[in-house]
């Protein structure tokens, strides 16, 4: 975290939850758990959907950062999860804004499309689960966009992504994707065979161990393959998480749609911290 904070004494900002570590005591969400001191100067968090094209279309991201300072940072893409750009992980922009980064949310539907249920859901996403060269060229469009930001350190880039979207990073990442990092959040495992001269980037996998659509023979096929190349990568499992466990709304979803899905407050903090720590191993 050194070139994080590094960036935050230029700009003259403190923020407290740097040292943070998980509480498993707590059932907290980390919605919160940015904050700037009472004694720094106020941030300035900009937020704005972002209009882009590629030769497949045109798309609406969402983009967060800290407009007060022009410094260069390092930027996180957000792949969402299978519903498209709405808000949960626009609120994710906006916390890793808080903490010093310029965030990117991808649209991977086009025009800001966005699921209203399972069934849509499961059409929009099932054409890049197929063909995951098309899921990448999604990302380098998305990647694109975010390097013509003059606050972003085009050589200090990750991505994270949250079920759907944890697939699809790790995927991006085993294609030969130039992140110093992803991050998978209830990911599903399977996918792009991990080659060797292909793969750059670190990895960090935070998987329920509760997630019924995650079953074990994957996660062991999964952690088998990554070791036959020796990559870098950390593997985090969190008690009695489900599917969809960092997402507050999981809940309602899970009652709604009649999914085995649930938030769980502990592994949501737990897992947004083994990020932080993640992050400040690949930032330097």
């Amino acid at each position: 975290m050194k070139k994080i904070l590094f960036y935050l004494v230029i700009a003259a900002f403190t923020f407290s939850e740097c040292g943070d570590k998980p509480d498993a005591t707590k059932a907290t969400s980390v919605q919160s758990d940015s904050s700037v001191t009472a004694t720094s100067a106020p941030m300035s968090i900009k937020e704005e959907d972002v209009t882009y094209k590629s030769d497949t279309g045109t798309f609406i991201g969402y983009v967060a950062y800290d407009e007060s300072s022009a410094t260069k940072r390092p930027a996180v893409l957000i792949v969402p999860e299978w519903w498209g750009v709405n808000e949960y992980p626009k609120m994710r922009a906006h916390q890793l804004a808080e903490m010093g980064y310029i965030a990117m949310v991808v649209d991977f539907f086009g025009n800001g499309k966005v699921a209203a249920n399972p069934q849509e859901a499961t059409k929009f996403t099932g054409p890049f689960y197929k063909d995951p060269a098309l899921a990448k060229s999604r990302i380098d469009a998305a990647l694109s966009k975010l390097k013509e930001y003059q606050q972003v350190d085009t050589n200090q880039i990750a991505a994270i992504g949250y079920c759907f979207g944890g697939s699809m990073v790790l995927n991006a990442a085993k294609l030969g994707e130039n992140f110093k990092g992803v991050v998978s959040f209830h990911g599903g495992l399977a996918g792009v065979r991990a080659k060797k001269d292909l793969l750059k980037a670190s990895i960090l996998v935070c998987h329920g161990e509760a997630d019924s659509f995650v079953p074990k023979a994957e996660v062991d096929q999964f952690r088998k393959s990554m070791d036959s190349i020796g990559a870098r990568f950390t593997f985090k499992s969190y008690p009695n998480a489900t599917h969809a466990f960092t997402n507050p709304k999981a809940d309602e979803n899970a009652k709604k749609f009649k999914m085995p899905i649930a938030y769980n407050p502990a592994a949501d903090s737990a897992s947004w911290n083994d990020m932080k720590a993640f992050f400040g191993g690949i930032f330097r």
